[in-house]
């Protein structure tokens, strides 16, 4: 089966025959919590909901940033107890309600983890809810369908090849330009970005509605980045995703991801001189 497109609009699913498998990603990086209660407290009907720092990532290590990619066996049991199965190619939508930030880390998963018919909704539950649409607060019970990653070793960068790479291509930073330039850092404990970055920053491609530009406005903003293999990265690997979906949107091929971002660079750091 497939989509459309890597973004679908809320009439999309409203009225489309596929039936996909729709996950919950809300989250908030102040209060962990928040999204798993905002989950109980209402969700698309069928939602399962899947945390980002216990289902979209590991435990946090010494070096590896704030969001290590997941243990891959374990992530893909989870998808397929929320109905994945691989093998079928079961459709995949996937919301949030910070601009599509989350949804697209869990977008980019399942792609990474070779599972092609997935799909963030367009505006989140707020688009859902604001055409009239029902939640629920009933939770859907687990499936027991399988899901098989393939994975897609080489769109993932650490950070010795990041390391290595410098000059050679165009690295691109997804935060803040006031993060990237240095002058606040609210969430790592040192600021500033890779040497050599450009900044483009992932709020540019989404409304504060959580509707991602048109194809073609996409395909107009990305066409300024020349290198045809750019490398992506944010804080810990979550908002870059947003750039990878939405030039996934515009056409373009999967960019490389370095997961890590700025939170694994400056574990690293020893000096002010290494900060850019």
């Amino acid at each position: 089966m497939t989509l459309p497109t890597p973004l679908v609009p809320v009439d999309w699913l409203m009225n489309h025959p596929l039936e996909p498998v729709i996950l919950d990603c809300r989250f908030a990086l102040a209060d962990p919590e928040q999204g798993r209660c905002a989950y109980e407290q209402g969700h698309l009907p069928g939602a399962h909901y899947l945390d980002l720092n216990r289902d979209l990532s590991s435990p946090v290590q010494t070096h590896g940033g704030r969001h290590p990619l997941p243990v891959v066996e374990t992530l893909a049991a989870k998808f397929g107890r929320c109905g994945i199965d691989s093998q079928r190619s079961t459709p995949v939508v996937i919301y949030d309600d910070f601009r599509g930030a989350f949804a697209a880390r869990c977008w980019w998963l399942l792609c990474y983890y070779g599972h092609a018919p997935v799909a963030v909704l367009q505006g989140g539950i707020a688009a859902w809810t604001a055409l009239g649409q029902p939640l629920t607060t009933e939770v859907p019970p687990p499936k027991t369908a399988t899901f098989t990653p393939q994975i897609q070793a080489d769109w993932v960068l650490d950070y010795g090849q990041v390391q290595a790479r410098q000059g050679q291509g165009v690295l691109v930073d997804a935060r803040s330009p006031q993060r990237f330039r240095g002058e606040q850092e609210p969430i790592d404990p040192v600021a500033g970005a890779i040497p050599g970055a450009v900044n483009s920053c992932w709020q540019d491609v989404v409304d504060e509605q959580g509707q991602f530009l048109a194809p073609a406005a996409l395909a107009d903003h990305w066409s300024t980045l020349t290198d045809p293999e750019p490398v992506m990265y944010c804080g810990s690997g979550v908002t870059a995703c947003v750039n990878l979906l939405s030039r996934a949107a515009a056409g373009y091929p999967m960019a490389q991801l370095y997961v890590g971002g700025w939170s694994d660079w400056c574990s690293y750091l020893d000096s002010d001189s290494d900060r850019r």
